[in-house]
């Protein structure tokens, strides 16, 4: 089965900034987009999903060079689910991010830019290079990139042998 066409988002997760990329509908290419405060990211990443008819959303995953996940490992899966809950039927998906932020200062330094600005982009800078990358596996395999973020469905009430509703509270 082909990759659905549309803009797919790329996010890279930080403690204190959260950037923002695209791609084109055609996934060839990331641009960056944003860069947010993250007490109040969510709702804005939201937004631009749903603005632009996002196919897919790929948020970076921080492994330790070992492979290891860490603290940022589980902060980046608690926002990518918050993400695919609030997103739904629109995929997310976590894609290994090891070496995106050295990636994305290397790309600014040959851009020409000062070591001083790069803290206000190195968000944006870091989640094209998550997003490209994903596009490029999405190419080189045909499918999307990376672990699928399940969102797990409500729980349905739970009902007694009369057909009452049960509650959980004694």
């Amino acid at each position: 089965m082909p990759v659905e066409r549309g803009p797919r988002l790329g996010v890279d997760v930080g403690s204190v900034r959260v950037g923002l990329a695209v791609s084109d509908p055609d996934g060839l290419i990331a641009t960056p987009v944003a860069t947010l405060a993250r007490a109040r990211s969510l709702a804005a990443v939201v937004r631009e999903v749903r603005e632009r008819g996002a196919a897919a959303v790929y948020v970076g995953l921080p492994i330790h060079l070992s492979g290891a996940e860490g603290a940022a490992s589980g902060a980046a899966r608690a926002y990518a689910g918050a993400l695919a809950s609030a997103v739904t039927p629109v995929s997310v998906w976590l894609i290994d991010e090891r070496m995106s932020t050295v990636s994305a200062h290397q790309a600014l330094h040959a851009s020409g830019r000062s070591e001083r600005t790069h803290r206000t982009v190195i968000d944006q800078a870091a989640a094209v290079v998550i997003l490209q990358s994903a596009l490029d596996a999405e190419r080189a395999s045909g499918a999307r990139a990376g672990e699928r973020v399940d969102v797990d469905p409500p729980e349905a009430p739970r009902v007694g042998p009369d057909g009452e509703r049960m509650t959980t509270e004694r």
